[in-house]
């Protein structure tokens, strides 16, 4: 497993698990970032990224990208 900041651009990403404190966790969820699912990083811009999640693009920041393990 690595996290999120280490993936390709425009590859389809299977989330493995989302990690953090429990209010961190809550909020990847609420947004779509949970076990299973499909993603794809759009832009990366020194570690902060766009992504696409459930046909909506996201900004993280390089913090709470590392909490996604691909």
């Amino acid at each position: 497993m690595l996290p999120l900041t280490y993936a390709d651009k425009n590859e389809l990403i299977v989330i493995k698990k989302v990690g953090g404190k429990a209010e961190t966790k809550k909020h990847l969820e609420d947004m779509g970032f949970v076990t299973g699912a499909v993603i794809s990083v759009i832009s990366d811009v020194n570690g902060s990224l766009i992504v696409n999640v459930k046909n909506t693009k996201v900004a993280l920041d390089k913090e709470l990208a590392s909490k996604i393990m691909i």
